[in-house]
């Protein structure tokens, strides 16, 4: 679908995969784009700048309309294109908190054991300043949290939220993917070794996934053998 609408994206970022994907989910696959080099500090130019005085990535235009941040591209592209694409907060009460339920949960509980707590401290602590004792504790903390999201699925017999794909996987499965490339194994988790499966086959999936993943291999993957 032709369309008046801009993104500026960066590859591996999180927050853009999620509107990356959902644009895709909308029915919006031809939209404009620009790939920002994070390395070359893109992020940082006046054409970003202009438009998110942060410079931070996504950045999103709808027309003229201009959106920042990648929950409110999202919500802003569900809202306002309700009838386009496929649904991803259901109109049912019970079913749409469920999904606003775990949206929030992913950006928050998972996104905080996963990213801040244990990944973000193997990368910024000089190995000689890490400790067994502490990477062991927010090992078992990551473990809890994922047996709460297999529990999930377990409930759902589908996806996080509901037996549909909904908004809550676009917000859940990066993290999981992005644990995934660094190294964090999922056979312990069967119904989310099999979600992670039938995620990373899904075409709108598939088609966004950071560009760079299929050419690079990570430079480490601190998360093998954290359980």
């Amino acid at each position: 679908m032709a369309t008046n609408m801009f993104l500026y994206w960066g590859s591996g970022s999180i927050p853009c995969w999620k509107a990356m994907i959902v644009l895709e989910e909308k029915g919006f696959g031809g939209y404009k784009n620009k790939l920002i080099e994070f390395s070359k500090q893109e992020h940082k130019g006046p054409d970003v700048l202009k438009l998110n005085p942060r410079g931070q990535m996504p950045v999103f235009k709808d027309g003229d309309i201009v959106v920042n941040e990648s929950s409110a591209i999202c919500e802003y592209l569900e809202s306002t294109y309700k009838d386009k694409g496929n649904q991803l907060i259901p109109s049912d009460k019970a079913k749409r908190a469920t999904v606003l339920q775990r949206m929030h949960e992913a950006s928050n509980n998972f996104q905080q054991k996963l990213m801040v707590d244990l990944l973000f401290y193997f990368f910024q602590t000089k190995e000689e300043d890490r400790k067994p004792e502490d990477l062991k504790k927010k090992g078992e903390a990551l473990k809890e949290e994922l047996q709460r999201w297999e529990g999930y699925i377990e409930k759902t017999k589908g996806f996080v939220a509901d037996s549909n794909f909904t908004m809550a996987d676009v917000y859940f499965y990066p993290f999981l993917a992005f644990g995934k490339r660094w190294g964090l194994e999922l056979e312990k988790f069967p119904n989310l070794k099999a979600y992670y499966d039938k995620m990373s086959a899904r075409p709108s999936v598939k088609s966004t996934e950071p560009p760079h993943w299929k050419e690079e291999p990570p430079k480490a993957t601190p998360l093998k053998g954290i359980f």
